[in-house]
């Protein structure tokens, strides 16, 4: 399996000053190469690796039918894919709270562009243990 997340803001900061052991952000600038990142609606993008240098290792679900939720028993997830989008959480809840916009998609490896749904979401709902990202779809955040 392949995941990639990508993230989109109109802050100027360098969001690889916010990379950890299981969290990395990297400037994304070649549109040509991913059609995908053209679904983005800010100006600064970004590559998110996880530990594994790709972005698998996040939680992720492939489809929002079970919306989100904490980490349960009956379905087994890694401590550090736990922490690692917290962390995750964490950089995108101090963008949004700074006033910023940020969009993100969670892409599954050859996953067409035209099959990405939309998902709207709100900080303010979903607090930290519960969020999680679902394979193409993009993502606005916001307060």
């Amino acid at each position: 399996m392949c995941y990639t997340v990508y993230l989109s803001t109109n802050s100027p900061e360098d969001l690889t000053n916010q990379n950890t052991e299981l969290v990395t952000f990297e400037k994304y600038n070649d549109e040509e190469s991913e059609p995908v990142t053209k679904l983005l609606g800010n100006p600064n993008k970004w590559y998110v690796g996880s530990r594994a240098g790709c972005s698998c290792t996040f939680r992720h679900l492939t489809s929002y039918d079970l919306g989100f939720g904490e980490p349960v028993d009956w379905y087994k997830e890694g401590q550090d894919d736990i922490n690692a989008t917290l962390n995750l959480y964490d950089v995108i809840h101090l963008l949004v709270s700074a006033g910023y916009e940020v969009d993100l998609i969670d892409k599954w490896e050859g996953a067409n562009p035209k099959s990405f749904k939309l998902l709207e979401v709100s900080l303010k709902k979903v607090p930290p243990k519960a969020f999680r990202l679902y394979e193409n779809h993009r993502f606005i955040i916001n307060k």
